[in-house]
């Protein structure tokens, strides 16, 4: 399961950064031309996408990265990064599959049978 939840976090944090990128450069291009939100619609909270843009491809590589290791850190990674895409971009035929990924992944590390090594966390 943990393996699952690391090619499945990397492959969702792959995806979710392409739409990062359209998230962020959308919100510019509206931001220089107020037309363009005017004819093509704006986000509701710009701020959040910008933020998630970046945070939620970060959280799920980091995530996926992890969940080998340290299943349970990883796991909640990936899991927050599925909410975050959620929460910023919304549920789409462009993001279901990041979000799908994710949260799989995120699942199947939180689910892993065999617990984390038994040393300090820090």
């Amino acid at each position: 399961m943990r393996n699952a939840a690391l090619v499945l976090g990397i492959i969702g944090g792959l995806i979710a950064t392409v739409i990062g990128f359209f998230g962020y450069g959308y919100t510019e291009i509206v931001r220089a031309n107020a037309e363009v939100g005017d004819v093509f619609g704006t986000f509701d909270n710009e701020s959040l996408v910008r933020a998630a843009s970046f945070l939620a491809p970060l959280l799920a590589i980091a995530g996926g990265a992890m969940a080998r290791i340290r299943a349970l850190w990883g796991g909640g990674l990936l899991v927050i990064s599925a909410a975050l895409m959620y929460f910023a971009f919304g549920f789409s035929v462009f993001t279901m599959f990041p979000i799908g990924f994710c949260l799989l992944g995120g699942l199947l590390a939180l689910a892993a049978g065999k617990p984390d090594e038994p040393k300090a966390h820090f």
